[in-house]
């Protein structure tokens, strides 16, 4: 099983586009690209998708190659298919990340969810979400509103975790 990442944290853009990503979190890159080795570059893949996408979504390579397999198992010629592939292929953006632990962001991928002097990493496990800190809260909040009229009081997500193993 892929490591996973964990935690969020707010760094610094510069004015060339590049952020530090959280030191836990290149461990995670290290660990998910099998070409990696000790001085080389880590490689990762930034999808950016449509419009109703506000963050750029991170991948290790070895998350990648899992999606791949997953893409080619669907039905060749389905709007599925299509969709996902557009998704995955058109609208990302393989990279590395520097010797100093950096991430260079094209200014179209910036300019796309409004990120300024701030980046807010946010993890998701297998993946990892980078948000214009503003826009990462209004989400935040929109969600919670949106949940607590759904939920009843005091909910735990984790009732929704299946069980594994026996009874």
């Amino acid at each position: 099983m892929a490591r996973r990442f964990r935690g969020s944290e707010t760094f610094k853009v510069d004015a060339k586009g590049r952020v530090s990503i959280p030191a836990s979190f290149r461990r995670v890159i290290e660990a998910g690209d099998p070409d990696w080795q000790p001085g080389a570059r880590p490689q990762i893949v930034i999808v950016y998708g449509g419009a109703e996408r506000k963050f750029l979504e991170v991948f290790t390579m070895e998350a990648i190659y899992e999606i791949d397999e997953q893409i080619d198992a669907m039905q060749r010629g389905s709007v599925a298919r299509a969709e996902i592939e557009e998704l995955m292929y058109a609208q990302s953006h393989q990279t590395d990340i520097d010797g100093d632990g950096r991430l260079v962001l094209p200014q179209k991928l910036r300019e796309k969810i409004g990120l300024k002097a701030e980046a807010f990493f946010a993890s998701a496990g297998t993946s990892f979400k980078i948000w214009d800190p503003e826009a990462y809260e209004a989400e935040q909040n929109a969600l919670a509103s949106e949940r607590a009229t759904e939920r009843p009081e005091r909910y735990d997500p984790l009732v929704n975790l299946p069980k594994i193993g026996g009874a």
